[in-house]
C-alpha cells in the first residue's frame, strides 16, 4: 500500500538488529565421475558464504569454511571440479564444527539465508541427519527459482548462465563455494534491484 513503511527486521520481535541481512551459501561437495566408491558418500567439503545487506544492496562479506570429510575422499575429477584437493580438506574442521562457525559466527540459525537450487539445502539435512544440530532456520529461498521468475524465464539456468543472462560477469572459479556464493549474492542484488527478491 502506498505511504505504508515496510518494517526492517531490526523493528521485528526475536530479528537480529544488523539489518536486512542475507546469507548466500554455496557449498562444494566430494564428487566422482559416477556412482560413489564403495563405502563412500558425498559429503560437505566446502562451505562458502556470502552476506547481502538488502537495504544498503551490496555484498558485505564473505567467507570460506574447509570441511574435512570423514566417509569419503576427494577425487581427482573432484580437485579438477573444485580445485580442492585431499591434502587442503584434511586441514578443515570437522562438519558438526563447521555448522557451528555457520550458527555462532554468522548467526545462520535468525538471519534468512539463500542457495542456488536446493541442492545445498538437502545436502546439509542429509548430513544433519547423523546427529549434528541443523544450523539454519527455516527461512531459505531458492535463489535459481526466484530467478526464473523474476527474468520470466521458462527454465531455470545454472549460476553461470544466469550471470550471462543478466549481464553480469562470474567473479574468481566457478565451482569454488566461497566465488559461487560471491556471485550468487550479485544475483541476489539483481532481482532486488529490480524489486523481485521474495524472500524466505
Amino acid at each position: 500500500m502506498a505511504g505504508r513503511r515496510r518494517p526492517t527486521i531490526a523493528s521485528v520481535p526475536g530479528m537480529e538488529p544488523f539489518g536486512r541481512l542475507l546469507n548466500v551459501v554455496d557449498v562444494e561437495a566430494t564428487c566422482w565421475t559416477g556412482r560413489p566408491p564403495q563405502g563412500q558418500i558425498h559429503e560437505i567439503i566446502e562451505i562458502g558464504l556470502c552476506v547481502v545487506d538488502l537495504d544498503s544492496r551490496e555484498r558485505v562479506a564473505r567467507h570460506r569454511i574447509l570441511v574435512r570429510p570423514e566417509r569419503s575422499r576427494v577425487s581427482p575429477f573432484c580437485t579438477e571440479l573444485t580445485g580442492l584437493t585431499q591434502e587442503e580438506v584434511d586441514g578443515g574442521v570437522p562438519f558438526e564444527e563447521a555448522c557451528a562457525i555457520l550458527e555462532r559466527g554468522h548467526h545462520a540459525r535468525s538471519r534468512p539465508w539463500a542457495s542456488w537450487g536446493d541442492y545445498d539445502r538437502k545436502q546439509f539435512e542429509r548430513q544433519c541427519v547423523e546427529g549434528v544440530d541443523y544450523p539454519f532456520g527455516a527461512r531459505h529461498t531458492n535463489a535459481k527459482a526466484a530467478f526464473s521468475l523474476a527474468f520470466g524465464l521458462s527454465r531455470r539456468l545454472g549460476m553461470a548462465g544466469a550471470l550471462e543472462h543478466a549481464g553480469l560477469p562470474l567473479e574468481g572459479r566457478h565451482h569454488s563455494g566461497e566465488d559461487d556464493a560471491w556471485n550468487i549474492g550479485a544475483l541476489v542484488l539483481e532481482m532486488a534491484a529490480r524489486d523481485a527478491w521474495p524472500g524466505p
